[in-house]
């Protein structure tokens, strides 16, 4: 019987905590998942694989015993024993399980391995078929939404294997965020409960607006004569229009902040970031014969 190797299998090292093997195995379980693999015997096969290593590395008890046998493994296949033997002084019934088990006392949708079995066998576990409660699999989806659909937030629906689902966005969300959808991934089995839905939001780009976690960045064109004189401008934030004092001599490049117009932090209501105005100066051009001479005008008074 082949010597499984569980913490390779998951990439961590034996020491791992327990949120490591998690981590190790949400990533691993979305690689190879038979919907991103369809028709791929190699990704499936390591699918398998997968999900039996967590089942015993994520479970204390199994766990344990999983390491108890690694430190005699060795001494087990010299002796060359089988389950129930006592031979090269290694005592394999101390780890086999006793009843009879079989792989098809497991669901289908498990197929774990003989090596797996033969531990295990009766210990039962969230993988293990019979009249065991375990939970769906999980569903992994993700949402596209403008960079204003992240600033306001609001209700929004997706359809996920079939079922339309409806959710509420919240105000300030990130590229990348991931929420959990309890109870809206796969149904469970013999009572036991649904899995969950992983939402990753993707914020598509926005030609207006930089964002910088919760500050934003705007380019803003400025006339030639009110960035020379002086005066009032509308600038559209997400918020709604509004309206800035532009300084006389207001020179190319100058940067303004405005407080609190920028994005919403996340579930912190009533809590901004600020957006900050980049002001780029426009030069006229087809510019009249009139125009022309009174630039010359000027140019001559400041001895240009």
């Amino acid at each position: 019987m082949e010597y499984k190797d569980y913490y390779k299998a998951l990439g961590v090292d034996k020491n791992a905590t327990t949120d490591q093997i998690k981590k190790a195995y949400r990533k691993l379980a979305r690689q190879y998942h038979p919907d991103v693999n369809p028709n791929n015997p190699d990704a499936e096969r390591k699918f398998k694989e997968v999900n039996e290593a967590n089942e015993v590395l994520s479970d204390e008890e199994k766990r344990r015993k999983y390491d108890e046998l690694g430190a005699d493994w060795q001494r087990y296949q010299q002796a060359g024993a089988g389950r129930g033997q006592t031979q090269g002084g290694f005592d394999w019934s101390q780890y086999a399980q006793q009843g009879g088990f079989s792989n098809a006392d497991f669901g289908d949708e498990t197929d774990f391995s003989d090596f797996f079995g033969s531990i295990f066998g009766n210990m039962g576990g969230r993988g293990a078929g019979g009249n065991r409660a375990s939970a769906g699999p999980d569903y992994q989806a993700e949402l596209e939404l403008s960079l204003e659909d992240a600033y306001q937030g609001g209700p929004r629906t997706l359809n996920v294997s079939g079922k339309s689902l409806r959710l509420t966005i919240h105000p300030g969300v990130e590229d990348g965020q991931t929420i959990r959808l309890r109870d809206q991934g796969g149904p469970g089995r013999n009572g036991g409960p649904n899995g969950s839905l992983y939402l990753t939001l993707r914020v598509l780009p926005d030609p207006r607006f930089a964002r910088n976690g919760n500050d934003l960045t705007q380019e803003v064109q400025v006339p030639l004569y009110r960035a020379l004189l002086g005066g009032e401008q509308v600038v559209d934030t997400l918020s709604g229009p509004v309206k800035i004092n532009i300084k006389p001599e207001t020179q190319n490049g100058t940067r303004l902040r405005l407080r609190g117009k920028g994005f919403p932090v996340y579930r912190k209501e009533g809590q901004f970031g600020d957006l900050y105005l980049r002001l780029t100066v426009q030069l006229p051009q087809q510019l009249t014969d009139k125009e022309k001479e009174l630039i010359r005008q000027l140019a001559a008074l400041r001895n240009d």
